[in-house]
């Protein structure tokens, strides 16, 4: 049985992450573009403030076409597998320990736990940003920050379910589940608040060694030789991301459902051999 779960977990991932790609391509990569060109645009200007001499630049072993299309889909595919796996597993888990859920609405709540645990709440603290955004010399820091956020994420969510199904009894589902929905928001105040801050937001008007968006790039004399990272850039790439993440996890769990009820439920597979007799 949970072979038979995680291959369809496997091909749900797949369909969901062509989906997802296709979407990000037509929506997220110009936005990617965008700040691609802004990068090259403040390189450009820091060298004329600098004035060395042009530095050979280092051949790019994918042009932006492979990446954008083939690399950019691949990616997404594989990604969509291994969170169709991912997903599966923890549907396998779930079956009998939540309650009389069936099949459907399991694999609906799965997915939306899996959306909130892995994805938006470590966006809240630490939110994805396009080329340009983020300084070199902070990338393993932030790295590990972001995984800790994820590992804390899941394990929070993972706890609050728990706690809900111990305070069920005595509360009820409903008051049982807003109050584990408020010892998780709190557990997750506590983590956001522990873990490091990368930069200040865009208005603080700080020195640029101060911001993870870069600032307006100015000369000695305060002149703005490069206008700082366009907001509107940033605001869509997080947006659209936010929403691919999104059609992801829906997309998983709305073709998850249906196979999974037709797996699990003998009357549901009685009809379906009917049909095709």
């Amino acid at each position: 049985m949970e072979r038979e779960l995680i291959a369809r977990g496997a091909l749900c991932g797949a369909l969901a992450g062509l989906l997802t790609f296709v979407f990000g391509r037509i929506f997220a990569e110009p936005y990617i573009q965008r700040a691609i060109d802004y990068e090259a645009g403040r390189d450009a200007a820091q060298a004329l403030m600098n004035k060395t001499a042009d530095l050979p630049a280092e051949p790019e072993l994918f042009s932006r076409t492979v990446q954008a299309d083939i690399g950019m889909g691949v990616g997404m595919i594989a990604f969509g597998i291994g969170m169709g796996v991912l997903f599966a597993l923890v549907y396998a888990v779930c079956l009998g320990r939540v309650g009389r859920l069936r099949p459907r609405p399991l694999a609906l709540l799965v997915a939306a736990a899996g959306f909130l645990g892995l994805y938006l709440v470590p966006f809240l603290r630490y939110p994805a940003n396009p080329p340009a955004v983020g300084q070199a010399d902070t990338i393993q820091q932030r790295t590990a920050a972001y995984l800790a956020m994820v590992l804390g994420s899941v394990m929070l969510l993972g706890l609050a379910s728990w706690l809900g199904q111990q305070l069920r009894a005595r509360f009820g589902t409903w008051n049982a589940s807003l109050l584990a929905g408020a010892a998780f928001v709190l557990a997750i105040g506590i983590l956001m608040a522990l873990l490091p801050s990368f930069g200040q937001p865009i208005t603080a008007g700080l020195g640029a060694s101060a911001s993870e968006t870069p600032l307006p790039l100015t000369d000695a004399d305060g002149v703005v030789r490069y206008p700082g990272f366009p907001a509107d850039v940033l605001f869509y790439f997080r947006l659209y991301s936010v929403a691919g993440q999104l059609l992801l996890w829906a997309a998983i769990g709305l073709l998850f459902a249906p196979m999974a009820d037709r797996l699990l439920n003998p009357a549901a597979r009685r009809v379906d051999a009917v049909a095709r007799a």
